[in-house]
């Protein structure tokens, strides 16, 4: 994994959950090897998934001043 996973996790802050959603998006690991690796459970890393793609559509929306 990369360096930001290699530590150990005490406490899932912003920067670290939107790593391991890199993570999984890219195919580095999957939910399931990340759920046994840091014991979070399958909904929670699906849903910080959800999330992060939900975040990427919404920054990637046209704006109305961006077509003018």
């Amino acid at each position: 994994m990369s360096q930001v996973m290699e530590e150990e996790i005490k406490r899932w802050t912003e920067r670290r959950k939107s790593a391991l959603v890199l993570e999984i998006i890219h195919g580095r690991t999957t939910v399931a090897e990340a759920t046994r690796q840091f014991d979070l459970t399958p909904a929670e890393v699906e849903d910080w998934v959800n999330q992060g793609k939900a975040g990427m559509e919404n920054a990637l929306r046209v704006k109305l001043e961006d077509v003018r």
